[in-house]
């Protein structure tokens, strides 16, 4: 495996990392709006907080997934053909998230806008559930034939690993999104999103352990990264505990740090129990590694070049946008706003 092949597989990883630290929380914050506000003027006021962001930090996946066609077509021809439908439901759910948000305001009838707002909070709940699946049906065996094609069955799409793994990425976002909340809003809603992070953290524990014994029967994690695994649980289950202490302290940035290290941690677990490999077979001579599915060396070298100069842009473009317009809402100035039209 040449150093370029194993750098495009970091990349791949740290582009669902961004990705999922900042979507994650635009997901938790439309998962708020149930959970936390209590009618339609706070629901709205909570969508204000992403107003200016969510569109742009979907760019992260569509990056992470032109990355892995770009740099490891054999794991993308793969994994997008054998959980076509998987990724066609999240792809409709990313769709409906988008719409809502613009025809939430458009609507012409009060049940209309309520309507769509159910619509973002459905979509919210279901694109990190939906992603959360996919995560973790890939790290286990699955039927795949000499030339790499994947047969799934509904148990290989639907099993414990995958659902605790959809559970896991759902909790993990909406912790992401009540810590963004408690730091972009003042007043009472600042103050009951910590409290419902903090209550809600427990959820984290027993879901945890379920995930450890599900990793011990349904992959071979332990068998052949027996102490990167461990190392790496141990640490998410101490971010965890960190995460719950920041948020039942009012440490608001400490609190979304370590809901952003879940994310991290996580997708480090599974890039790293996966190594050398991208796909693991039932059949260990049809898993795919990662030097069997990558492109030539001269297209990885044309595009470690555009990484270089690109990704460094994007990131210092989307840190700009967040500090140029970082500021506290609170719900007396939204109600204004509201009457004057303006919504984001």
């Amino acid at each position: 495996m040449s150093f370029l092949q194993l750098l495009w597989y970091a990349v791949i990883g740290l582009l669902f990392i961004i990705f999922l630290v900042l979507d994650g929380a635009d997901f938790g914050v439309g998962m708020a709006t149930r959970f936390l506000a209590s009618n339609y003027t706070e629901r709205k006021l909570l969508l204000r907080t992403i107003g200016p962001h969510w569109d742009g930090n979907e760019v992260f996946l569509v990056t992470a997934g032109g990355a892995m066609f770009a740099s490891l077509p054999g794991w993308y021809a793969s994994l997008f053909s054998g959980f076509y439908l998987l990724l066609f439901f999240v792809l409709i759910a990313l769709i409906f998230r988008g719409v809502s948000f613009e025809f939430s305001d458009a609507a012409l009838t009060e049940k209309g806008k309520r309507g769509w707002l159910w619509v973002n909070f459905i979509s919210c709940l279901f694109i990190p559930f939906l992603l959360g699946m996919l995560f973790t049906d890939m790290i286990q065996p699955l039927p795949i034939d000499a030339g790499g094609n994947i047969f799934v069955s509904f148990y290989n799409v639907v099993n414990p690993l995958s659902i605790l793994g959809g559970l896991c990425i759902t909790a993990v976002s909406l912790y992401q999104g009540l810590n963004y909340i408690a730091l972009r809003t003042e007043g009472l809603i600042r103050y009951h999103a910590s409290r419902l992070a903090d209550n809600l953290y427990w959820i984290a524990y027993p879901v945890e352990v379920l995930i450890v014994i599900a990793l011990y029967f349904q992959t071979n994690f332990c068998e052949r990264h027996l102490v990167a695994t461990l190392v790496f649980l141990v640490l998410i289950v101490a971010v965890t505990v960190w995460g719950q202490i920041a948020a039942a302290t009012d440490k608001e940035i400490q609190a979304i740090v370590a809901s952003s290290s879940l994310f991290a941690l996580i997708v480090m677990l599974i890039f790293t129990g996966l190594f050398p490999y991208v796909l693991i077979a039932n059949n260990p001579a049809h898993s795919l590694l990662i030097k069997e599915v990558s492109s030539s060396p001269y297209t990885l070298v044309i595009m470690t070049i555009v990484l270089v100069i690109l990704l460094p842009i994007m990131l210092a473009y989307f840190i700009w946008s967040y500090v140029s317009q970082w500021h506290r809402i609170s719900l007396e100035k939204f109600k204004k706003d509201l009457d004057n039209g303006e919504t984001y």
